[in-house]
């Protein structure tokens, strides 16, 4: 919302300066984004006038004027082309001092001297027209200051507003705001009731009472819409951002910006039959102000006649029935209530944002309509003349909001700030806000919500209102007395944060993507699940809750690879949704994706590629942090989106919690991606968990060693021989290592040689050779029983 200041001091001028008023705006919910000069700095600059103009004798394209500054006449050469004999002017006398700091000397142009300057509107920075000179009207007095003269000290506010705050969507609004903030009264606008010097009317009917249970109308006709719209009002809207378009639109965009109710004006001629108001057809088309043509949706209301679609309701008139200043003679002028559901999101479904449906989106006051059509008439009739007929009020009373009650105690209000309020000052902070407090006894009110307040419905509402207005500021403040004991830390567990850091150190970086998926994405991760499908998602390509995180990194690693960053490595910690509602299961999850180059570019750097085991050792290093990597195995896996080759299941208790692998060709064509991927996603719960540290001393004694080199059949895992083995290396085995896996020469086909080294420590005693050979030769006979594993020879 931008206002004008002088605006807002025309109707509750309080006594603090600009920056005071600015800063309790913000203190008071209605935060301040920005305060701008309306023009720019300059000094010397008079209202003068032309009074001879005549052509330069050595340029064809500049006016030699006589100009009059009230005291002297002085030559000034010009080069607009409007500058004329009798035109009331900005004359910037020499001596004076433009914006940038530009001085005006006296200046010898093509000959001819000139004593000063005619300024146009972007030359005094008031607006970016520079098209001519400042043409003020006739009866402006010679010789007084410009900047007085058109009220140009004086900036215009802009606040940004939060969207329970429709009320404040106006300058009515935000009297009242400043009125009761500073307890100053308020001159609001007089609006006198005019009478109806004609009776004809349009028949209105309400079809869709729910969405538009009110529409107030009103026929005018003979209007002269060749009249300009008054200086004073075109410099209101001017200031509040608006362009003065033709006194019809100027007026209802006026009415909109001082009461808050958004309106719009018909061509009467162009209405056929009646006005109705209705749900659209579907693909209906409508051709709106802006010449964009539509095709509506069943569920848009639309302002219509007896034969086709006139507006999209509280969003845009349309163009065939929008007024000409040319040919229109007869108005109708529309100032209805449209619910705040029925009309929410549908502008930005047509591509559209106007300020009436900013309005509508947040509330507007359900009984201003009436009033709003009055304000709208005698202005109307002020400057374009006409003759207005009878009000037409068509109201669905039980479909319109009902007044609310609500019930607030002063020791409630004064418990939650800490505060010692009696029953007065609750009374005369509340008053200015058009609340009426009906006393129930002593510190307690049955409060009336006025209209305009549709943000106000419990107690805690009004006892925010009593904190906004006593001034946050002034709240006492107070430190908690209470015992603060410092929370237990599970020491078995390692939390996220550390995870966080931890992958960091590895090289990733922390990705945080939508919840969001589109079904095809979906599907390429979780073909055998249904997704669950927003009601109302943003857009398609956000329409499922994801039940995997690695759709919206893989999304996030294309758009860095078509970027140029061949080098990436991301994770993202999040929750995944599985099942449908009644059912639905967050699951906390960590993923991450990794690809191009194992290390940074440089010099001293191999152009090795990442492959499996560079995820899988960041993967271990995740599971390790907890202490328990060897509670973890890597089991041969398939899973939809991964490489059925080059994936693994990760288990933990005989649990599957989690994959890792490459990317399938398939989805990564999919998903436009065309180099190499390898991804991990885990269960955070079940990844985090981890064994409370056990102290064992060091052992003095010295440790025996011991490395085979076992054949085993190709299809055999490493995991399995390790476990094998240490089921039967006995307690004092203090470390197990496969260090090489040799296919090739000297070694049958289909089978492998894989080498591990043993070492075995007694925490008391020297071990002997005997102990550990019989050992070897127990944990020997169970790899050859179980895999048929024999010593290379």
């Amino acid at each position: 919302m931008k206002f004008s200041e002088q605006w807002l001091r025309s109707l509750v001028n309080p006594n603090v300066n600009r920056d005071q008023l600015v800063a309790r705006l913000s203190m008071a919910g209605l935060e301040v984004d920005a305060v701008e000069p309306v023009a720019g700095e300059f000094s010397g600059v008079v209202v003068g006038e032309v009074v001879e103009c005549g052509q330069h004798p050595d340029a064809d394209k500049l006016s030699l004027c006589v100009v009059s500054d009230g005291e002297q006449q002085v030559n000034v050469v010009c080069g607009a082309p409007n500058a004329r004999a009798g035109l009331k002017v900005a004359f910037a006398k020499v001596g004076a001092v433009l914006p940038g700091d530009f001085k005006i000397k006296k200046a010898k142009l093509r000959g001819v001297e000139s004593f000063g300057m005619l300024c146009s509107n972007s030359e005094l920075k008031i607006s970016d027209d520079h098209s001519g000179i400042i043409e003020l009207p006739a009866d402006a007095p010679v010789g007084q200051c410009l900047r007085e003269y058109l009220n140009l000290n004086d900036v215009a506010i802009e606040v940004d507003l939060t969207p329970n705050r429709g009320d404040c969507l106006s300058l009515v609004g935000l009297a009242r705001e400043v009125g009761a903030l500073y307890n100053v009264p308020v001159s609001y606008p007089q609006i006198n009731e005019i009478a109806a010097s004609h009776e004809q009317t349009l028949s209105v009917e309400l079809q869709a009472p729910q969405a538009c249970p009110r529409y107030v109308g009103r026929v005018i006709r003979n209007v002269d819409l060749s009249r300009p719209t008054p200086d004073w009002m075109k410099t209101r809207l001017e200031r509040s951002g608006v362009r003065s378009i033709d006194p019809a639109v100027d007026v209802t965009n006026y009415v909109m910006l001082e009461l808050g109710q958004p309106m719009h004006a018909f061509d009467l001629a162009k209405i056929r039959g009646g006005i109705r108001v209705r749900m659209a057809q579907q693909d209906e088309p409508l051709t709106l102000l802006d010449g964009q043509q539509v095709k509506l949706n069943s569920d848009t209301l639309v302002i219509a006649d007896h034969e086709r679609a006139l507006a999209i309701a509280g969003v845009m008139g349309g163009e065939d029935s929008g007024v000409n200043v040319e040919t229109t003679q007869d108005l109708f002028l529309e100032s209805a209530f449209f619910d705040t559901i029925a009309v929410a999101g549908k502008a930005r479904s047509y591509g559209l944002h106007t300020d009436a449906s900013h309005r509508f989106e947040r509330g507007v006051d359900w009984q201003l309509a009436e009033r709003a059509i009055q304000r709208a008439t005698e202005l109307l009739l002020d400057i374009v003349g006409g003759e207005a007929g009878p009000v037409i009020d068509a109201c669905n009373s039980e479909a319109m909001p009902k007044t609310a009650e609500v019930n607030l105690r002063a020791d409630r209000v004064n418990s939650m700030f800490g505060l010692e309020l009696g029953d007065s000052e609750i009374e005369t902070l509340l008053k200015p806000l058009g609340l009426q407090l009906n006393a129930q006894g002593a510190g307690q009110w049955q409060v009336q919500i006025p209209s305009h307040r549709f943000d106000l419905g419990i107690e805690v509402d009004l006892i925010e209102e009593v904190g906004r207005l006593y001034d946050y500021d002034r709240l006492p403040v107070r430190y908690p007395a209470a015992r603060l004991a410092p929370q237990k830390k599970a020491e078995a567990r390692a939390e996220l944060p550390a995870l966080r850091r931890l992958l960091v150190a590895r090289g990733y970086q922390e990705a945080v993507t939508y919840s969001f998926i589109d079904e095809d994405s979906f599907a390429l991760f979780s073909p055998q699940q249904a997704p669950l499908k927003l009601a109302n998602p943003i857009s398609a390509d956000l329409s499922c809750m994801r039940s995997s995180l690695l759709p919206g990194l893989l999304k996030a690693l294309a758009h860095n690879l078509n970027r140029q960053q061949t080098r990436v490595r991301l994770f993202e910690s999040g929750l995944r949704f599985v099942g449908q509602l009644g059912e639905l299961k967050q699951e906390p999850m960590l993923a991450g994706v990794m690809t191009g180059l194992r290390l940074p570019e440089g010099w001293a750097h191999g152009k090795d590629k990442v492959d499996f085991y560079d995820l899988k050792a960041d993967v271990e290093a995740l599971l390790g942090a907890a202490g328990s990597l060897d509670a973890f195995s890597f089991v041969p896996a398939q899973k939809a989106g991964f490489h059925p080759g080059q994936c693994a299941a990760i288990e933990r208790d005989g649990k599957v919690i989690g994959h890792l692998g490459a990317l399938h060709p398939q989805t990564a064509a999919a998903m436009d991606i065309d180099q190499s991927v390898f991804m991990f996603e885990l269960e955070l719960e079940a990844a985090t968990a981890g064994r409370l540290p056990q102290f064992s001393e060091l052992s003095k004694f010295p440790e025996v060693r011991r490395d085979f080199a076992l054949v085993v059949d190709a299809g055999v895992s490493a995991a399995a021989i390790v476990g094998c083995m240490r089921e039967r290396a006995g307690e004092w085995l203090n470390d197990l290592r496969l260090f090489d896996v040799y296919q090739g020469q000297g070694i049958e086909p289909g089978c492998k040689s894989m080498a591990l080294g043993l070492t075995w420590q007694h925490p008391s005693r020297t071990l002997t050779d005997d102990e550990v050979n019989s050992t070897v030769e127990r944990m020997l006979q169970g790899l050859s029983d179980e895999f048929g594993a024999t010593l290379r020879k």
